[in-house]
């Protein structure tokens, strides 16, 4: 998975606006507040609150 820093600094979790942290190697994003998981396909996060599993 490879997503880019500066587009990371960027992204925030829908639900909550905490910012996210990368799951390497389950690839996934993780949210460092309400602890959500949002999966990465194709190196393309998805972050629909509909897509998220809890941890």
């Amino acid at each position: 998975m490879k997503i880019d820093d500066w587009l990371l600094e960027i992204l925030a979790c829908p639900a909550c606006k905490s910012p996210l942290r990368v799951e390497a190697e389950a690839e996934e994003l993780a949210c460092t507040g309400c602890g959500l998981i949002y999966p990465v396909r194709d190196d393309i996060p998805v972050l629909l609150v509909d897509e998220a599993r809890k941890p």
